[in-house]
């Protein structure tokens, strides 16, 4: 940049997704929050072994180099461990060095996405394993930053005692057995939409929210947001649940 020229603002900035929280990597490059590329993985290699082609696929798709990137956004949890880390690693990674904006964005707000049309509140769901849930509810049209029922760690019983009815229930392919036992509990009170993975694109454009907000994270200091702590550190602390916070 020359001499007194200021920043681009960041709705002009190219921006670059990772969503890695659950089985479907995704990886997607935004302008103005319009769709440039998008990449989903699928199939029994890891993550790590698959996130940076995506990557290199998206960038040749679109026609622009790494360093043309202006901003990134990467969904942080809550969701699979492993697909955490190695979002976040790999962010790191790409951004490690320089001064590019980074946005922390909740996978639940980024699955919600999915049904932004809806006429009812939506509810976005992720397996936690262990019959429970992760979940968090927003208003029909409503900020993603404002959720009537913040995201936690539930039962599907629990869940139901503070879920609105009706409501739109969204949540990730290979999970529709965990999204039934959720309806069930709400006493026929959700639609289920059909399932769908969080997308890198939505990850992008709540990004460009936090990035016109500035709200961005430090590379140095991003970090998954699992809820729940590993098996191996509950026992150690003693506690099931992480702090409140986020990448941040």
């Amino acid at each position: 940049m020359s001499a007194g020229a200021s920043a681009p603002a960041a709705h002009d900035l190219l921006i670059l997704a990772l969503e890695t929280a659950t089985p479907f990597a995704s990886v997607a490059l935004l302008r103005r929050g319009a769709l440039l590329a998008e990449f989903t993985t699928t199939g029994a290699r890891p993550h790590s072994e698959r996130l940076l082609p995506a990557v290199d696929h998206v960038l040749a798709a679109a026609g622009v180099g790494l360093a043309e990137v202006g901003a990134f956004a990467v969904s942080i949890g809550p969701g699979s461990f492993t697909g955490l880390r190695v979002g976040v690693a790999t962010l790191k990674g790409l951004a490690f060095g320089d001064a590019r904006p980074v946005a922390a964005v909740p996978t639940l707000a980024a699955l919600a996405a999915s049904a932004a049309g809806s006429a009812e509140p939506v509810l976005a769901c992720l397996d936690a394993r262990r019959g429970e849930v992760y979940a968090a509810v927003w208003a029909p049209g409503g900020t993603a930053w404002a959720p009537l029922v913040p995201e936690g760690l539930f039962t599907p019983a629990a869940l139901a005692r503070v879920a609105p009815r009706p409501c739109t229930l969204v949540g990730c392919p290979g999970e529709e057995a965990l999204l039934e036992s959720v309806c069930d509990a709400l006493g026929g009170g959700a639609r289920l939409s059909g399932p769908a993975p969080p997308r890198a694109f939505h990850v992008g454009r709540l990004g460009l929210v936090l990035l016109e907000r500035g709200e961005t994270v430090a590379v140095s200091r991003l970090a998954p947001r699992y809820l729940r702590r590993a098996e191996a550190e509950a026992r150690r602390t003693g506690e099931a649940l992480e702090e409140a916070g986020c990448g941040g």
